[in-house]
């Protein structure tokens, strides 16, 4: 191939091997820097370009990642809030009835907008399928939060009462925490706080005749324990009096409703602590701190309930007798109708009298659980007459007095 430069055009001719010639004008310095730097620049854009769709793709991803953990977390929120509202209904509703039979029975109950007596329950089983799936979740998780509350305060009760029986009675034969065959009414002092109020199990005829399950000595649940009573005894000329302020009830009340420990001590009333206070002030003052709080303010507890009664009732019960599982039949002791006697004790009082002395026993129990103050009660008039505001009205009659004077 042959080269030919004219020194005087300053033009290049370049010859191919076909014999065609082409002719390039020369590229100075400053046309090369200009085009390099329009290629970093264009290289540069492509560069931020990338950058910027990089980052919106992971703002994206982001939004959805969030979307998600929102939505998982309100679905847990939701799921949580059913079990508890499962664990309340065998606590305080009902201890036995069935929980679909209860949601329908709820649902009739807003329908006629009867709103006192119904349960924030938000599912639709009549709308679209995805509303009845999640009605079907909620009817899951309330039965999860209701089969599983019974269990748990069973599994508590079982080792909390054989302790305090220990404690207080000292046995010869101690109660075996961890062995229900040993207890009922082959153990002396479960036997006498399962021992109906008619009968007396220091009578030994009594004793054996409960044991041999003779006439005369069927324990049902027609007769009230002996536990159930003040100081574990009865006055046969008048049953109610004592009736339901046994201390093991009260304390099995304490421990399932605000804490094992507040069960240590049931002497008092309250020692005028506010329970429900202490553990709101106490969650305020651990800010950033995980509080456990205890069932009665998770369901929002504030006085006691004679459902709530019964229902620790049987449970201390069944934590007395020899049976190992859970039933409603214990021999010839129907739970059933014993937890409905209790309830119709305080909801179906048969006179005015007898509702008073209800109401009044009722306000004792929230005193002693919860140990409300007689603070709130107080009437304008004794507060008046409290030495603070006393002090008061002198010193300002005093200022008064001065004020006018010559």
């Amino acid at each position: 191939m042959a080269h030919v430069e004219d020194s005087t055009s300053c033009t290049e001719t370049r010859w191919d091997t076909d014999g065609a010639s082409h002719t390039e004008a020369p590229q100075d310095d400053d046309d090369m820097s200009q085009i390099e730097g329009r290629n970093e620049g264009s290289t540069q854009l492509e560069h931020d370009a990338a950058a910027a769709r990089q980052r919106r793709r992971i703002a994206q991803l982001e939004e959805k990642l969030e979307a998600l953990e929102s939505g998982r977390a309100a679905k847990n929120k939701q799921t949580n809030y059913f079990v508890a509202r499962g664990r309340a209904i065998r606590r305080v509703v009902t201890l036995f009835d069935n929980i679909e039979d209860l949601v329908n029975e709820n649902d009739r109950r807003c329908e006629t907008d009867d709103q006192d007596h119904t349960l924030e329950l938000t599912a639709d089983r009549k709308g679209s399928e995805t509303q009845y799936d999640e009605y079907l979740h909620m009817l899951k998780m309330l039965r999860q939060g209701a089969d599983s509350t019974r269990g748990d305060d069973t599994s508590k009760l079982k080792n909390l009462v054989a302790e305090w029986v220990n404690r207080d009675f000292k046995p010869t034969h101690p109660v075996d925490p961890d062995d229900k065959h040993s207890r009922g009414f082959t153990h002396d002092v479960c036997g006498k706080l399962l021992c109906p109020a008619e009968l007396d199990w220091n009578n030994l005829d009594v004793r054996t005749g409960i044991r041999d399950r003779s006439e005369g000595h069927i324990v049902t649940d027609l007769s009230f324990p002996a536990f159930l009573y003040d100081k574990y005894t009865t006055d046969p000329n008048d049953l109610e009096e004592g009736l339901f302020k046994g201390k093991i009830l009260i304390q099995g009340y304490k421990a399932v409703f605000t804490s094992p420990s507040s069960a240590k001590d049931v002497a008092g009333d309250g020692d005028g602590a506010d329970v429900i206070r202490d553990n709101t002030r106490t969650k305020k003052s651990c800010a950033g701190m995980k509080v456990k709080k205890h069932v009665a303010q998770i369901i929002q507890m504030e006085k006691v309930t004679p459902r709530s009664i019964a229902y620790i009732a049987c449970q201390v019960r069944f934590a007395l007798s020899s049976v190992t599982s859970w039933r409603s039949i214990d021999g010839d002791f129907d739970y059933v109708q014993f937890w409905q006697t209790i309830v119709d004790f305080f909801e179906k009082a048969p006179g005015r009298e007898a509702q008073r002395r209800v109401n009044k026993l009722l306000e004792w129990w929230t005193q002693k659980i919860f140990g409300r103050n007689h603070r709130d009660g107080l009437s304008d008039t004794a507060k008046a007459n409290m030495s603070v505001n006393t002090l008061a009205r002198q010193r300002a009659q005093r200022d008064d007095a001065a004020f006018d004077s010559p």
